[in-house]
């Protein structure tokens, strides 16, 4: 399932991250890397020990927790903290690749199978030319390019890649997650359900159908999770 999940950071907590984001150092993004991967990576990023690194994740992650579209679509059981990029002049693409299935956790503890990997936009379109996101997969090849505090959540598995920048700069702010659901179909069937019982509520109030609806919509998320 690829999803655009618009507005998930908005206003002042945009405003700060944009501003936290013009305030960083940057780094040679290939020293994350896997050996595939960095032949084809030529971007920078923020340190993991960069002043502005924590309240980043901060302001992202609790974006992410109060949105509602988010977690219908991703169940998350674990999601990485946050990593951010740029792209821009020398450094401004990255080419065909796929991400790692298990990543460990800053904890030095956790392994996180990427079921999920995500993209939020945080540079306004218009500040640059280039950078789309492509993405290969069963659903075709999308060139995507969102307005600053829009996210693009897609399956692990897919191949991608990042245009080049030829103009300005390209912000954003990725991580991967491992889903309470493993199989992407049934993620995408538990979301459909899910949408659809949101909209029959709307419609109809807590009507006995839409009870009912929600006990299977649960009964296949106990048959089917992992937690």
């Amino acid at each position: 399932m690829l999803l655009h999940i618009p507005e998930v950071l908005t206003g002042p907590a945009l405003a700060r991250a944009r501003a936290l984001l013009a305030a960083a150092r940057w780094s040679d993004g290939r020293a994350t890397a896997g050996v595939q991967a960095a032949r084809v990576k030529n971007n920078e990023q923020l340190a993991a020990g960069s002043a502005e690194l924590a309240e980043l994740q901060s302001i992202v992650l609790g974006a992410l927790e109060r949105h509602s579209l988010f977690f219908s679509a991703a169940l998350p059981k674990r999601v990485l903290p946050p990593q951010f990029n740029r792209y821009g002049g020398s450094a401004n693409t990255y080419g065909a690749h796929v991400d790692q299935a298990i990543r460990y956790h800053p904890d030095g503890v956790q392994r996180v199978r990427t079921d999920l990997s995500c993209t939020l936009f945080l540079a306004d379109p218009a500040d640059y030319d280039g950078g789309e996101l492509v993405i290969q997969d069963t659903f075709g090849t999308p060139r995507i390019k969102l307005p600053a505090g829009d996210l693009v959540l897609y399956p692990g598995t897919s191949v991608h890649r990042v245009e080049p920048v030829i103009r300005g700069h390209r912000l954003a702010s990725f991580f991967w997650i491992e889903s309470l659901v493993r199989s992407d179909e049934q993620r995408r069937l538990l979301h459909d359900m899910d949408m659809a019982l949101m909209r029959l509520r709307a419609r109809h109030g807590e009507s006995d159908e839409a009870v009912a609806l929600t006990g299977t919509y649960h009964n296949l998320l106990r048959q089917w999770a992992d937690t």
